[in-house]
């Protein structure tokens, strides 16, 4: 027979308004569990909260407040949007405002809709709160990083890095964290919702379990290196204001400070210049390029910079990476950013204002598959800006590399929360792959990161600089390199049918 529709037997936490005002405050709290702030316990509650206030709520209240929760968090969290749109977008700041809440209101609602089908097909017993939730949650996170080309932002796993739970990380990365954050939340919070409590008290003790593991996984060495495996890195943050980047003007200062921050570095291994640093195209920087190959052949060091590449038989642009003297190779970026880096549906777009004509926006994608920039015997994997945020691109571009760097401009963000939120990514990265990490920017944060995500060295934010570490060649791989993202996202949808599956029993046939 059929199975009918029945109400929900537990009663909402607060209805109508208040619970949405709750759920709004939640999500707005949010970004207090990551970077800067790492008050982790924050997402813990929000989480749990959230996933209670659902309860008694028909699907379309549901997913009201699901996207009242997601405006709460994305207008809290990635509002420095605003300030690439009318600082370096020269929108006014009506109109900035207005894309920014857009921009937010459209995250809100993709994060929603897997609430509505939460609601929808489970919510109707405690096992569906103590693990369909989390699950959903998790699929909700993986989708957001490839619909649409993705916007992989504000994963709870990212508070993380430095807790117990970081010891999970090299085996199953950053979704498995998100789901043992929102796992505690619905864990402590299924006890206050009456009725039987036998299930969450036992949830609740293998919750702390999971935790007590991950504490001990963190002492695991997945990957290993030697002292033979040292090398000396100097980064160089040349802090290079957005409006003079391309200005034709400054060009010769811009090339001349790259030159005098290096002079002193020559000695190092590697010396990483950032994203795009080189202010001219590739095909017409032969001369420079020249002089930074005889240089760094001459010391013996691994230059590798970022500089746009024109292809001029086929008449496209890349967002590359290139190395010269010990380094060889060039990288095309794979994965890119909106208005940024391409504009989308362009034909409609170009020259309404300011932001979607920014110089950069005419970026086209890079093949796959590509190999990483070569040193003296060993494989560097390179990323650039946005893609350290992919945590399956890193792991699949990794291949045989023994090194990671990333390069970036983070100036697109001024003086906010982003580039520290991007900083902390990259050290989950590290961490996933247990690999030693380089990050290179041209305001900040630059610095070395360790393969347990730790950080190493740290740069100072918006002033120029040479900053000089050390990292090692690590071998061997960890599971999540192997298998990535698969195994804790195919445990989720095994998890939605569990939880399908018991509410099925608790509804009349």
């Amino acid at each position: 027979m059929p199975i009918a529709k029945t109400e929900n037997t537990h009663s909402p936490l607060l209805t109508r308004w208040p619970g949405d005002l709750l759920s709004l405050i939640s999500g707005g709290l949010i970004f207090l569990s990551l970077a800067p702030y790492n008050f982790w316990p924050v997402a813990i509650a929000a989480s749990g909260i959230f996933a209670l206030s659902l309860n008694g709520l028909s699907n379309k209240l549901a997913w009201l407040r699901s996207f009242i929760f997601g405006l709460g968090m994305y207008s809290s969290g990635v509002s420095w949007v605003y300030i690439s749109i009318h600082d370096f977008g020269y929108a006014p700041p009506w109109l900035a405002a207005l894309m920014t809440f857009l921009f937010v209101a459209f995250l809100a609602l993709v994060f929603s809709i897997p609430f509505y089908f939460y609601q929808r097909f489970l919510s109707r017993s405690k096992i569906s709160m103590l693990l369909g939730f989390p699950a959903i949650w998790v699929l909700g996170e993986w989708s957001r990083s490839w619909l649409l080309t993705g916007f992989p932002w504000l994963f709870l796993g990212y508070g993380h890095s430095d807790t117990w739970l970081s010891g999970w990380a090299p085996i199953a990365g950053v979704y498995a964290l998100s789901f043992l954050v929102v796992l505690t939340g619905t864990a402590l919070f299924s006890l206050r919702n009456g009725g039987e409590r036998k299930i969450p008290a036992l949830a609740l003790a293998g919750v702390l379990l999971l935790w007590l593991a991950g504490l001990g996984l963190k002492h695991v060495e997945w990957t290993r290196y030697t002292e033979a495996d040292k090398r000396s890195v100097s980064i160089v943050q040349p802090n290079i204001p957005l409006e003079l980047k391309w200005n034709p003007y400054y060009r010769p200062a811009i090339m001349r400070q790259l030159r005098e921050l290096t002079e002193p570095n020559w000695q190092s291994d590697i010396v990483l210049w950032p994203e795009a640093a080189i202010p001219l195209m590739y095909n017409d920087a032969d001369d420079f390029i020249a002089e930074l190959e005889a240089l760094a052949s001459e010391h013996g060091t691994a230059l590798i910079s970022g500089i746009l590449f024109d292809d001029l038989e086929k008449n496209k642009y890349y967002n590359s990476i290139f190395g010269v003297g010990a380094a060889d190779n060039i990288y095309f970026k794979q994965r890119l950013v909106p208005f940024g880096e391409y504009v989308p549906m362009e034909e409609y777009l170009r020259g309404l204002i300011d932001f979607f004509d920014l110089p950069n926006s005419i970026i086209h994608k890079g093949p796959e598959n590509q190999e990483g920039i070569q040193v003296d015997g060993y494989s560097i994997a390179p990323y650039i800006c946005y893609e350290i945020v992919y945590p399956d691109l890193v792991a699949k571009n990794l291949e045989d590399a023994r090194l990671m760097i990333t390069i970036s401009n983070d100036a697109w963000f001024g003086e906010s929360i982003g580039p520290l939120q991007h900083f902390e990514m990259a050290r989950m990265r590290a961490l996933e792959n247990g690999r030693y990490l380089i990050r290179g920017t041209n305001t900040g944060l630059s610095g070395i990161i360790s393969h347990k995500g730790e950080i190493v060295l740290q740069g100072t934010p918006f002033i120029p600089e040479a900053i000089t570490g050390e990292v090692y060649l690590t071998q061997g791989k960890t599971p999540f390199t192997y298998t990535r993202s698969l195994p804790i996202i195919a445990l989720s949808f095994i998890f939605l049918l569990g939880a399908y599956l018991s509410r099925a029993k608790n509804v009349t046939k």
